[in-house]
């Protein structure tokens, strides 16, 4: 697993994931590809358990992988299609001067109204919440995260009501979010954007951020469904349970 694949998986925690092979299998009820595939984590070489573990939980099975991943071959030759190739982009923090931009340590009802109705599922609730987290909102129409990762500071679920896009409301959530960074002790942001999305990619690229590597999902076949099948509803409580035990616990840890 690379350094950004590392900080991705921290930054978008799966609520239930199993260890096998040299893959790292995550599952969200099929909530996001990113907490539903399968992600190396040695030098995996069979691709089999990482089909059945998805097939038992009637889900397609999708891997995510480096830009330069020797498994590509083989998930071709399976019929594996590419999927949202990404890029991922990083720039350095400098100090900044606070906004009108408000950031809370939970997201709230106006944060997470505002995220679903742009690109968001409210199912996805647990994951965000499963790490320490920044959450950004700029009058109820635009909102972003920001994941501190001791030298690295996170920018995710970058969203602007459409009615109110091309005012430069993304580029304020953005600058508070990487001064917050600064200020928790970061020393570099990352981001991860789909290399599609020319927009996003020029709002970032104006904020100092270039390309410093990329991923993509390969997909078995058809559309990556939400939906959760019976066998895979026991799992998905449990891996709630255990997020919420887990969160609870660092709530009442302090460290020495």
């Amino acid at each position: 697993m690379g350094d950004f694949s590392r900080l991705v998986d921290e930054a978008w925690p799966a609520p239930y994931a199993e260890y096998t092979g040299g893959w790292k299998l995550r599952f969200a009820g099929g909530v996001t590809k990113r907490a539903n595939s399968a992600l190396p984590v040695g030098a995996p070489r069979d691709l089999d358990p990482a089909e059945r573990f998805y097939a038992d939980r009637d889900l397609p099975a999708v891997f995510s992988l480096d830009g330069s991943s020797p498994l590509d071959g083989e998930l071709d030759a399976r019929g594996y299609r590419v999927v949202d190739p990404t890029l991922v982009l990083t720039a350095p923090l400098q100090p900044g001067v606070t906004g009108s931009v408000k950031i809370k340590d939970h997201p709230s009802p106006d944060w997470m109204r505002i995220w679903t109705s742009v690109e968001g599922n409210p199912a996805a609730a647990p994951i965000l919440t499963g790490v320490a987290a920044d959450y950004a909102l700029l009058d109820g129409m635009a909102v972003g995260r920001g994941v501190p990762q001791g030298d690295w500071y996170g920018i995710y679920c970058m969203a602007v009501v459409p009615e109110f896009r091309r005012r430069g409301l993304a580029g304020q959530v953005l600058r508070e979010l990487l001064r917050r960074g600064h200020e928790s002790g970061a020393r570099h942001a990352y981001l991860a954007v789909v290399e599609s999305n020319t927009a996003a990619r020029a709002l970032y690229e104006q904020a100092g951020f270039t390309v410093a590597g990329g991923y993509h999902y390969r997909v078995s076949s058809g559309l990556f469904p939400i939906r959760r099948s019976r066998r895979a509803r026991r799992p998905v409580r449990q891996a709630r349970h255990t997020a919420r035990r887990v969160r609870s616990a660092r709530r009442g840890f302090r460290a020495p």
